[in-house]
């Protein structure tokens, strides 16, 4: 290999190194390391007066991304204030009853439900507080809450406006459709996967409680009680419940037909629902200004990170790192580069960040796999598959916030669930492989280094 390729390789994996350190030790926010970073490591190599124009084109790449996840957020924040969900959880909560199995699979139900809003912290929140109250008078394991949550939310969040979806598909710079409707068998496979498992932690727990389905009656006077985070009586419409239900549809049948861009589906989605559920100016003030925050967290990761991989590509160090790369990997395994990210994206996704490991990691295996014939949205797909277990990362804030509201050691509920956190991992990855939606070996020959 010529110097020429191994200056920039060695800089890119030094700016790699520097950005994921930086954000890893909490010396810079992922944001501040995203454009400070490779702004650095640009002008260490030369690029100049050509930053400007890199960091734009980078930008403009995920443009339509950041656009999709700012409405997204925004939609599903203004149904649920609505109160599209408050149905739900009375009806699961009244369902459930005392008995440990139809209460392990409530959880799982209503995680999933709740997690369509994209927001973890929220479906935590909502999920516990509705449920954990019932665990504790039955006498369940609240560790078995914990797992069956962060399980259904990880693999909810493989939707289109779910975290690791969008920034797996910033990194390689794919569509978002692309990259999330070949999994979505695969994604359907995980969920049920997940209820099965909550089918299991029921029926042990009754054999642990010795109660019998037979006596198992529902106490008329234990009337459910949404969570406190649920219960802003203001914002609520429930006049409004299926119009907020069928657009809630609409949307996510628009959005698995291709009827439109994404972005443009949930642009339209948001100013309907906007409109028809708050009509006064004063009030979409409030609820724009109550989200704000999310939406300009989620918004500004996504262009830094257009920024970073705009310098990254702009100055050839990506390209450079695959060649690398592929002059060490053995000929024989770059073809199953898809099967192998999905399986070591497992231990790196819980030793790192989502954003050190998909804005760090990810492109260059991308590159590096596309010389062997694999699409980036496959190596976006693989990637996704570690989720499960990185829901148990200690670099997570929300598994202290679980961890907290349930009043368990965070050690232990990851000692409780991280062999079901792989086991998950590997069904969903087994049904991607079998459904095509992770190829089992590219199709291409490597190209020779130059």
């Amino acid at each position: 290999m010529s110097a020429t390729l191994l200056h920039p390789a060695v800089l890119g994996t030094a700016m790699v190194v520097t950005f994921m350190t930086l954000i890893m030790t909490k010396r810079l926010s992922a944001i501040a390391a995203l454009i400070a970073v490779p702004i650095a490591f640009g002008l260490i190599a030369g690029a100049g007066e050509g930053l400007g124009d890199m960091m734009l084109e980078g930008v403009a790449q995920v443009t339509p991304t950041a656009l999709m996840l700012c409405f997204a957020v925004l939609y599903f924040a203004i149904v649920m204030d609505a109160g599209l969900f408050d149905p739900l959880v009375r009806k699961v909560l009244a369902v459930v009853g005392e008995d440990p199995l139809r209460i392990s699979i409530g959880t799982a139900v209503l995680a999933m439900l709740v997690s369509l809003d994209g927001d973890g912290t929220t479906t935590a929140l909502i999920v516990i507080t509705a449920f954990l109250p019932v665990y504790r008078r039955v006498g369940m394991n609240p560790l078995i809450l914990g797992t069956l949550l962060a399980l259904s939310n990880s693999l909810m969040n493989y939707l289109p406006w779910g975290g690791p979806s969008a920034r797996a598909a910033t990194a390689v710079h794919a569509d978002l459709n692309d990259v999330f409707l070949p999994l979505l068998p695969a994604m359907g496979v995980g969920l049920g996967a997940t209820l099965f498992l909550a089918w299991r932690f029921g029926l042990a727990e009754r054999r642990r409680l010795a109660i019998s389905p037979v006596v198992i009656q529902n106490d008329p006077a234990q009337i459910p009680v949404l969570p406190a985070s649920m219960t802003d009586e203001s914002a609520r419409r429930p006049r409004l419940f299926w119009l907020n239900l069928v657009l809630t549809v609409g949307l996510v049948l628009g959005m698995l037909l291709s009827l439109a861009p994404l972005p443009v589906l949930m642009m339209g989605a948001f100013a309907a629902a906007i409109t028809v559920n708050y009509p006064h100016l004063k009030e979409q003030k409030q609820r724009l200004a109550a989200h704000s925050e999310n939406v300009v967290n989620v918004v500004v990761l996504i262009f830094a990170a257009g920024a970073f991989t705009g310098i990254l590509n702009g100055t050839g160090m990506t390209d450079a790192m695959a060649r690398a790369a592929l002059s060490i990997v053995p000929a024989s395994v770059g073809p199953l580069l898809a099967p192998i990210t999905a399986l070591v994206s497992m231990p790196l996704t819980f030793v790192m960040s989502n954003d050190a490991y998909y804005f760090g990691v990810v492109p260059v295996i991308a590159q590096t796999a596309a010389m062997y014939g694999i699409e980036p949205e496959a190596i976006a797909r693989a990637s996704l598959m570690g989720q499960p277990v990185h829901s148990l990362s200690p670099l997570l804030a929300p598994i202290y916030l679980v961890c907290g509201l349930l009043k368990v050691d965070v050690a232990d509920a990851q000692k409780f669930s991280l062999k079901w956190a792989v086991f998950i991992g590997l069904i969903t990855l087994t049904a991607a492989i079998v459904t095509g939606a992770i190829p089992l070996a590219g199709d291409g020959v490597a190209l020779a280094p130059k």
